[in-house]
């Protein structure tokens, strides 16, 4: 009697977890798992490259010759107008500021319209009161004014650095010193011995050209 009271009781055990777990409640919506907060990342800030505007291409050649060109418009201004204009403008470049010995106009064509400068001044790399880094910097200009325009050629440009050393400095042309082929690394970096001259070389002209172009304006 009591092995078929175990065996009826087993029996009706299973058939209550059977029952238990086909009931369930209707449409229950199963739980959601909680949402893991997602950290937003922040974005990398670029810096701006300080050499930029010196590296590949800032110093333009022609020819295998460092050399800058100009083109100003100038409409409404005839050939003499401008002519004059640039000679007011070169005489005052060459006798100003930093200017060496030897700085000056030194060819015209009035016929033609043509000023030609040797420039020579002091590029100065670093001033205070305890250095100064500095070299004799050289370069030709070449005007041509006709009706409506200027054009300019800036070359040949040298520099004479360190002269008061014993060894006498170093001469350097801009072709084997700042040109892409000298002053780059195979990576496109400045070389360190090359990159004041380059830097300082690419700032002056444009200061040259913009003095050109302001003289033309006004």
């Amino acid at each position: 009697m009591r092995k078929i009271l175990f065996i009826v009781l087993g029996t009706w055990l299973s058939l209550t977890a059977i029952a238990q777990n086909e009931w369930e409640i209707p449409n229950a919506q199963p739980q959601k798992p909680a949402p893991t907060k997602v950290e937003k990342q922040k974005p990398v800030e670029q810096k701006d490259n300080p050499d930029a505007p010196y590296l590949a291409g800032a110093v333009p050649e022609v020819d295998g010759i460092v050399t800058w060109n100009l083109h100003v418009d100038a409409p409404g201004k005839n050939a003499q107008e401008l002519y004059d204009r640039m000679m007011e403008h070169f005489g005052k470049l060459t006798s100003g500021e930093n200017q060496l010995e030897g700085s000056c106009v030194s060819l015209v064509n009035k016929q033609e319209h043509i000023i030609v400068v040797s420039l020579r001044e002091w590029m100065v790399f670093r001033s205070s009161l305890l250095s100064l880094d500095r070299t004799k910097f050289f370069c030709k200009i070449v005007a041509t004014c006709k009706d409506g325009a200027v054009d300019v050629v800036f070359d040949r440009l040298t520099y004479r650095y360190e002269e008061e050393r014993s060894e006498g400095g170093q001469l350097y042309k801009a072709e084997e010193w700042i040109s892409d082929r000298a002053a780059l690394t195979k990576k496109g970096k400045m070389y360190r011995g090359c990159a004041k001259f380059r830097r300082k070389t690419v700032d002056r002209m444009n200061e040259l050209m913009d003095g050109i172009r302001a003289a033309i304006d006004n």
